[in-house]
């Protein structure tokens, strides 16, 4: 196996358990994210970091930048529901209006 691919098998192997563990405890997701699809989209992400950067992280740390990508992908796509009247309401209280 070259270095490229046994890296990438070690991405998966870290960040599996993190995305089933954050899927496991938060509704959200469940409802709204492919756990397949944000797997791949955090293994290519993460995998712009070197091995060395990676291995830098911490567990507690990894799990608290993973969580924030994955509230961001959940709540981005929540918004592409909403009706152009509850866009409205929404922008109006991120405005303090």
């Amino acid at each position: 196996m070259d270095d490229i691919s046994s890296y990438k098998h070690e991405l998966i192997n870290r960040i599996s358990p993190i995305v089933d563990k954050l899927f496991q405890t938060n509704s959200l997701y469940q409802v709204k994210l492919d756990k397949d699809e944000m797997l791949e989209m955090l293994v290519s992400l993460f995998g712009k970091f070197s091995p060395e950067e990676m291995r830098a992280i911490t567990d507690k740390e990894l799990t608290k930048r993973i969580d924030s990508i994955l509230v961001l992908e959940a709540v981005s796509g929540t918004l592409n529901d909403l009706t152009p009247e509850e866009i409205e309401i929404f922008d109006a209280a991120v405005e303090g209006r």
